[in-house]
């Protein structure tokens, strides 16, 4: 491919065409600006994430349509107060659903009369400790989010002129009357919330890092600068495009997928800058035309940046397999920015380079021995010679060379003690458990959990097609030890055959116990079933409700990840083995990247239990950062192993495998450290998804930078030999 990469070269790069090809994506970036909308004005508000077959989505399904609530979407006003709510509560209660009753809220659509009701009867539906209550209000189930923001600050005002004290503002820990707004309106306005300029402080927090840590490792302003505007242009002609194809339907995307993506693409994209770069000075010291010299760079950098490119668009496609909404919204954005980035380093940043020249590495300008001794003559001095670079990475090649069993055993004694501990990674699938502690309504949630018996805070709800039959629910489901109550069936709007219980567990129905009951639950229930006389009563059973939501998200999510992770190690092998030609390169490289991810897992897991917290990962995170890992980590592998391969026909092998660590060692460091970094600033975030991906991604990007690429892989490939190469020569 070494031809076709200098024509291209000399047709994006060359005296004339390097203003052109400038000029192609300037234009480009308007048109698309202009016709298209941006991609996070298309970002949907949807929280289905389960395919429309999973159970508890039929089940949901036909509640709506056949047991409806036509008082609407709740909002949940938790009142609490530590060591009892006082009258003085209990009358402000009852002055604001007076108001709301007499002059209701935008979208309001119903309040329950507790304006009606003297303030003393409020107390019976208290908690029994008197700490806390939950008054409803209920809202059109068509109002957007902006009339529920409105509608809320709204609420808070006629609260607060009925209260004494900032019950919004002041922790729940301290004296006094607190209130917060939960249930699904609260969940819904309080995420947009935190949402609203997200995007925005990731972007600045990212390049901010990537610019400092450009200028500390290459010590030139304009270096740093020029990979960020070509990631930067390159995001320019990105958003519009997915903004076209979610605008028509074609994709969905949210905004932990566009966070996410940013993230990618300036920790790829300037990766796949820093490999032009890299190559562009060192053969900026031995060729005195920076047009031959790029031609040179894109020559050698090309292969590795094209098959780097192509393994992580093939890794992030097979999330399309995925019937969980979060992972399939990440597949063609993901893809489709790295490949335009892809575009963008092998033409918008050598137009770039050859624009500024060797001025691009001021004031640390790259020249040959013929230009320093002019400078030379024209000064009337000796100059000094620019210092070896990377004697460090060449004492780590000679000593993996000469140590190579040595390097191995330690590398997986490390590694593999990490991964030893993903068994004992404890997974969450909630979802209001990866949003802050701190948001309004996960304390009121948290409130409720603590003042009111759990398995009433969400019911299971068991939906059953009778057929006309006498079905006793009731008495199969009461003797179960999990089952605290069982409700009167309601029946159908158009159908009375249907029939609609809510089961109360005796257990807190969001967590990891509860869940485990579902299948016995539906065993249960289809049983009662069998026993009135109902053929096939798997097909006339239904189990809706949170447990069961949060059931099928851990059902749908390990089946996304048995069928995901195989297709992607068998890509990314299809590729090795045409870009290498070596089954046992292959083998050893794809096993090396998995030993990394594992204990990226089991490192996260360490950090995030016992430096973060927290009781659980959340349950997305393991798929998430294979693909991601997997696929960026294989890039340095390839980067690095190219090297070695055309160094090993001009030395001998261990000679060749020193040199291509010494060669590589300093830009893989800092691309690693790079990516790394741009993924760690995902903490900056308020979801806990996004702050543990980041944190496990991050360390496993820090893991394959200085241990499995420097380290293991030259010391497995030296201990191999020339049996590495096989079955090639």
């Amino acid at each position: 491919m070494k031809p076709f990469f200098s024509r291209l070269s000399m047709k994006v790069a060359g005296p004339r065409s390097r203003w052109i090809t400038l000029s192609v994506w300037i234009v480009a970036i308007a048109v698309l600006t202009l016709c298209f909308p941006s991609v996070n004005e298309e970002e949907t508000g949807s929280r289905s994430l389960l395919p429309d077959g999973a159970m508890s989505v039929e089940a949901q399904r036909l509640s709506s349509e056949q047991f409806p609530d036509a008082a609407g979407t709740p909002l949940l006003v938790v009142w609490y107060r530590d060591g009892g709510l006082a009258a003085s509560d209990y009358a402000a209660i009852h002055k604001v659903y007076a108001q709301l009753e007499k002059n209701p809220l935008e979208n309001q659509s119903f309040v329950p009369p507790l304006g009606n009701l003297p303030p003393q009867a409020l107390k019976q539906s208290a908690s029994e400790d008197g700490e806390a209550i939950v008054t409803p209000v209920f809202f059109q189930e068509q109002a957007s989010v902006e009339q529920l923001t409105t509608a809320l600050d709204s609420l808070k005002q006629r609260i607060g002129n009925h209260t004494d004290e900032s019950v919004f503002a002041t922790g729940t820990q301290t004296d006094g009357l607190h209130v917060r707004l939960t249930g699904p309106v609260g969940i819904q306005t309080d995420a947009t919330a935190l949402f609203s300029t997200a995007d925005v402080t990731l972007l600045i927090s990212t390049v901010l890092l990537v610019l400092i840590l450009l200028i500390v490792l290459y010590r030139s302003p304009l270096l740093a600068i020029v990979p960020l505007i070509g990631v930067g242009m390159a995001y320019g002609v990105i958003s519009p495009v997915l903004g076209f194809m979610a605008s028509r339907g074609w994709i969905t995307v949210d905004s932990q997928a566009i966070s996410i993506m940013t993230v990618l693409l300036f920790g790829a994209g300037t990766d796949y800058c820093l490999f032009l770069v890299s190559r562009f000075r060192d053969e900026l010291r031995h060729i005195t035309g920076k047009y031959d010299a790029l031609i040179q760079a894109v020559r050698g950098s090309g292969g590795a940046i094209i098959m780097s490119a192509l393994t992580v668009v093939l890794a992030l496609l097979t999330l399309m397999l995925a019937h969980y909404a979060s992972y399939d919204r990440f597949a063609v954005p993901f893809s489709l920015a790295v490949f335009i980035m892809g575009i963008a380093a092998l033409t918008l940043l050598p137009a770039l380079l050859a624009i500024f020249g060797r001025a691009s590495f001021f004031p640390f300008i790259p020249r040959t021995e013929e230009m320093i001794q002019e400078r030379e003559k024209k000064k009337g001095k000796r100059l000094k010679r620019p210092k070896e670079t990377g004697r460090v990475w060449r004492s780590i090649g000679n000593g993996v060379t000469k140590r190579p069993w040595t390097v191995i055993i330690a590398s997986l004694i490390l590694l593999g003690g990490l991964a030893a501990f993903v068994p004992k990674i404890e997974y969450s699938y909630g979802l209001l458990d990866s949003f802050p502690e701190t948001m309004p309504s996960r304390e009121g949630f948290a409130l409720l959990q603590d003042h009111f018996p759990a398995g009433e805070l969400a019911p299971v709800k068991v939906i059953v097609d009778t057929e006309g039959k006498n079905v006793d629910i009731a008495e199969k489901l009461q003797p179960l030890p999990f089952v605290k109550a069982v409700s009167e069936p309601r029946t159908g709007k158009t159908n009375e055959a249907l029939k609609q219980y809510e089961v109360t567990l005796a257990m807190d129905p969001y967590s990891t116990p509860a869940i485990a009951k579902i299948p016995a639950l539906r065993s249960a229930v289809q049983e009662a079933a069998a026993s009135a006389g109902i053929a096939s009563p798997a097909d006339h059973v239904w189990i809706g409700g949170e447990t069961a939501t949060l059931y099928d998200t851990k059902q749908v999510t390990s089946r996304d990840q048995a069928i995901i992770i195989p297709v992607v190690l068998v890509i990314i092998a299809v590729l090795l083995l045409v870009y290498l030609r070596s089954v046992v390169a292959m083998v050893y490289l794809l096993a090396t990247v998995v030993l990394s991810y594992l204990s990226a897992l089991g490192a996260g897991w360490l950090l995030i239990h016992f430096g973060y917290g927290q009781d659980a990962m959340q349950g997305l995170i393991p798929l998430y950062a294979f693909v991601f890992l997997v696929a960026l980590g294989e890039d340095y592998n390839i980067f690095m192993i190219s090297s070695i391969w055309k160094k090993r026909r001009e030395m001998p092998l261990r000679d060749a495998i020193a040199s291509g660590v010494h060669e590589t060692g300093s830009v893989i460091t800092s691309a690693g450290l790079i990516l790394a970094g741009t993924f760690a600033v995902l903490a900056v975030l308020p979801l806990q998804v996004l702050v543990q991906f980041g944190t496990v991604t991050a360390i496993g990007v820090l893991l394959d930078t200085f241990i499995v690429r420097p380290l293991l892989v030259p010391a497995i490939t030296a201990v191999l030999g020339r049996f590495a190469f096989w079955p090639g020569k």
